[in-house]
């Protein structure tokens, strides 16, 4: 949604008719998620990806077709299928692409709430009758929108007041059939970075090209520079347990101590143990952590508390140089917030070849 959203605004600036090809669905090996947005104008530019590649010049031309006719129309690519293989989905997976006339009224909505950070979810209708297409945006304390399908909306307040870490994209089929794209547009996560130190220059880079809104944090005034991080959304000359009670701390938050310094981290880690984050880590050797626990066990933190910290920091990428550090550090984040562990997929598949072998 947000790689292709100033895209769009900026060519409903220029008057140009737009159609949009969003996944809804997904099987196997399907190169791009459920969501994933390609804009096509009148004229053949586009913007975005539905396929990393694969089926992209397929999709334009119905998405052509569409601003021709005006029709939404639900697009399946597969192994399976002759098609899949002329366009070149050779992956092994299946792919449905729905694609209709961009709605400026919708799109607009969904710019402004993006824009402000604000959650909301969009709703779309697929199909084939005459409420094909149909779009309403979801917020959570506004009233509900004249849509189709109220079993849809219900859904979108649940998503709203659930405030998960992560609610993906998903069709939901509803009474008699009807199916409904459920789109969350959650704010942007968030990571607190603890430490205006040197690896913290590269990791608040890395993170907000992932996306993450970063907050930097630092009693220090020479290191809390906003010179030193152009990246960062915010640069707080705070001590951290000020700080992270009057940051938005949710489930959607990563928080990382960096200082080396006891007397910040370890009240860093105490408040930010306080809170709903879904990932603490704190750098430092094994020891380092060893003697960082017995002090804050005797400081009244509770043995199983400590379990939520990850340290040493990061996934093993066996770098040395802070940009590689920084890297292995965001890798752990995101495999947390993934629920993964952070193998390599070709472990994975090499276990899953000898399991194969085997039975």
């Amino acid at each position: 949604m947000r790689d292709v959203l100033a895209q769009i605004q900026r060519w409903h600036e220029e008057c140009r008719a737009l159609a949009v090809a969003t996944v809804v669905r997904v099987g196997g090996s399907s190169p791009r998620p459920v969501g994933s947005r390609l804009v096509v104008t009148g004229d053949g530019d586009f913007a975005g990806s539905v396929s990393g590649g694969c089926v992209e010049n397929a999709v334009i031309e119905e998405a052509l077709a569409a601003l021709r006719d005006g029709r939404p129309r639900l697009l399946h690519y597969g192994i399976s299928d002759e098609l899949g293989w002329e366009v070149g989905l050779a992956c092994g997976g299946t792919l449905d692409v729905w694609v209709q006339v961009v709605d400026p009224d919708v799109w607009r909505r969904v710019a402004e709430l993006v824009g402000r950070d604000l959650p909301a979810v969009l709703l779309t209708i697929l199909g084939e009758d005459e409420r094909a297409g149909e779009q309403a945006v979801v917020v959570p304390d506004g009233a509900a929108p004249d849509f189709a399908v109220a079993e849809a909306v219900e859904e979108a307040r649940g998503l709203l007041a659930d405030k998960r870490v992560a609610a993906e994209p998903a069709v939901h089929t509803f009474a008699g059939g009807r199916e409904v794209l459920i789109e969350p547009l959650l704010p942007a996560p968030q990571l607190v970075i603890v430490g205006g130190v040197h690896v913290a220059r590269p990791l608040s880079a890395l993170a907000q090209v992932m996306g993450f809104r970063v907050v930097i944090v630092d009693p220090r005034r020479a290191f809390a520079d906003r010179k030193r991080f152009p990246a960062a959304d915010r640069v707080l000359v705070q001590w951290p347990g000020a700080a992270l009670q009057q940051l938005a701390v949710d489930p959607r938050t990563a928080i990382v101590v960096l200082t080396h310094d006891p007397k910040i981290d370890e009240p860093a880690l105490v408040g930010a143990l306080e809170t709903p984050a879904f990932y603490i880590g704190a750098i430092g050797s094994r020891k380092t952590r060893a003697g960082r626990a017995e002090r804050l066990i005797r400081g009244g933190v509770a043995p199983e508390q400590l379990e939520r910290i990850h340290g040493p920091i990061g996934l093993d990428l066996g770098g040395r140089s802070v940009e590689e550090l920084a890297l292995s550090i965001l890798a752990e984040i995101i495999a947390v917030r993934n629920g993964r562990g952070g193998e390599s997929l070709n472990s994975l598949s090499s276990r899953s070849a000898s399991r194969l072998l085997t039975t």
